[in-house]
């Protein structure tokens, strides 16, 4: 056994579906870990050459074609270093999650990964077959046994390996974020380490797809389970660990252990991610969105200029009569403060020509919520209208309780391109607000502390049609986190009567959220992904 290896962690932001881009990436990443870094192996992570998660591209005959090209790539890029690749290995008509291992030029090993998760927002069982052979591969002569991201959270495929000779094992992953995840990961990787008693990486991806933020968190873990090496979440680079070896075994060297982020800025900064790879990566220019005054937009301007820049943002004030002054101030107010493109349109003359339309077919019915919504959707229409001249996608400010309850406005404030805070409940909504007012007052104070209310009627509050978030949100997160029964979630201390409203409110509004823009995923049940409710039910919540 050699004295000492060394191994880095490509910690990569890659784009689905941009074999080329990736396969430029990997190369670059290659030569750094080997000419700058003296690295003997590089590791990547999960399906690293097409990005992850694919999803039906992998049906698709021109990626596989791509696949093929940037394996004979990467593979002659491998003079003087091992590399590991995970990819979509293509083979007598199935598909397998697998990971490559070249070295000095020659594909010297290949694995399938041997679990395949198929819940919450991952279904590999409609792409991959599963492999089943441990695969161990040889670098100055240290063994290393193969792994792919579910592989490490059941026991069997690290026994395998260490029953194979491995020596150290390695975990190439694809771990979407939520704000419980690493804790959870790093019980689970140093579980394994202790079952087979040899040090463990973990290489994880980072960056956002869609509605899912990875948030890297790649580390190093002894024998023991001792963390040995973090690498910083959310940011992409080459991060390096030693081994030096003993008698009896491969030691971890100790490294550069990154801090965890605690939950609020976790969440905090997976929004800001999200953001702004879901604008960067689909080319759009920048955002534009509707600026209320109100807690909710607030808090999206201010995660969109972290995210994309002042000059990429723009923010427009709609007032209506029912509109405050204090809104009016807090929403000119924000976006001094953070220099965007302001500008106010009024919508009184829209409103009233669309109801002057709509007069004659409603004769002699009563003003009800149809009124409000021609408000929101009238504002809808502007801002559709700002996106569609100039290019900024439309970003939409609702959050998760008013997307449980129904309480959003189709074609209103629900338009948009992506919802940055869809997954956060009005209660984590304050709490972020004020956690980035710590680190600068961009939100002016009032709009935290003031009562919320749409402000499509005179004197409209939030509780008017709905219970007290404090109230509301633990009811949505046993409901959906938990997936509890009317009765358990009374059992709790909740109103019956409450409880079976706020229940009703979520099976009617379905059908908007299937209508809803996709939105950062931050907790372990979102809508979207990991919501798949019909819209045709007969089911109640009522027992």
């Amino acid at each position: 056994m050699p004295e000492r290896i060394k191994i880095a962690l490509a910690q990569l932001n890659t784009v689905v579906g941009d074999v080329a881009g990736n396969t430029a990436m990997i190369l670059a990443a290659i030569e750094t870990a080997r000419d700058t870094h003296g690295a003997d192996l590089v590791i990547f992570p999960e399906l690293a050459v097409c990005g992850y998660p694919p999803e039906d591209l992998l049906f698709h005959a021109g990626l596989q074609n791509q696949v093929h090209a940037s394996l004979e790539s990467i593979r002659a890029g491998t003079r003087g270093i091992a590399a590991l690749v995970g990819y979509p290995e293509y083979a007598a008509g199935e598909i397998f999650n697998s990971a490559a291992w070249f070295a000095d030029g020659e594909h010297q090993a290949n694995y399938r990964k041997q679990y395949l998760p198929n819940y919450s927002v991952f279904d590999e069982e409609r792409y991959f077959s599963a492999g089943s052979e441990a695969v161990v591969a040889t670098i100055k002569g240290v063994r290393v046994g193969l792994t792919i991201c579910e592989d490490i959270w059941e026991p069997g495929p690290c026994a395998r390996a260490a029953a194979a000779g491995a020596q150290l094992i390695v975990a190439i992953n694809g771990s979407p974020f939520d704000y419980t995840k690493q804790a959870t990961r790093e019980s689970v990787v140093q579980a394994r380490c202790r079952e087979v008693e040899l040090p463990i990486l973990y290489a994880n991806l980072v960056g956002g797809q869609d509605e899912l933020v990875f948030d890297g968190s790649s580390a190093v873990f002894a024998a023991d389970g001792r963390i040995a090496m973090r690498a910083p979440a959310f940011e992409a680079g080459i991060y390096c660990a030693g081994f030096s070896a003993s008698p009896a075994q491969l030691v971890a060297e100790p490294g550069s252990v990154a801090e965890l982020l605690d939950e609020t800025e976790g969440i905090y900064t997976a929004l800001v991610v999200g953001v702004r790879d879901y604008v960067r990566k689909n080319g759009f220019p920048g955002v534009v969105l509707g600026l209320s005054g109100g807690i909710d937009s607030a808090l999206t301007l201010a995660i969109a200029v972290d995210a994309l820049g002042a000059e990429s943002v723009q923010a427009v004030m709609m007032p209506y009569r029912y509109t405050a002054d204090i809104s009016i101030e807090d929403a000119e107010a924000q976006a001094r403060r953070l220099g965007v493109d302001y500008q106010v349109l009024p919508i009184e003359a829209m409103v009233a020509a669309t109801r002057e339309t709509l007069a004659g077919l409603f004769a002699g019915l009563a003003v009800d919520t149809t009124e409000e919504n021609i408000q929101s959707r009238c504002r809808g229409v502007l801002l559709m209208a700002i996106s569609n001249k100039i290019g900024r996608m439309v970003l939409a400010t609702g959050n998760k309780s008013e997307m449980a309850v129904g309480y959003a406005t189709l074609y209103g404030d629900m338009n948009g391109g992506f919802a940055p805070i869809k997954d956060c409940d009005k209660t984590l909504i304050y709490r972020l607000a004020r956690y980035r007012n710590a680190r600068e007052e961009v939100i002016p104070v009032r709009v935290i502390e003031r009562e919320p209310s749409a402000e499509l009627a005179p004197g409209q509050k939030d509780i008017d049609s709905l219970p007290p978030y404090a109230v509301l949100d633990p009811i949505l997160d046993a409901l959906m986190v938990e997936n509890l029964s009317a009765n358990e979630i009374i059992a709790r201390g909740f109103d019956r009567e409450v409880v079976l409203r706020i229940l009703a409110m979520v099976r009617r509004n379905e059908y908007k959220r299937r209508q809803a823009a996709p939105g950062v995923r931050i907790t372990s049940r979102a809508f979207g992904r990991d919501w798949r409710y019909p819209i045709t039910s007969g089911y109640r919540f009522s027992t």
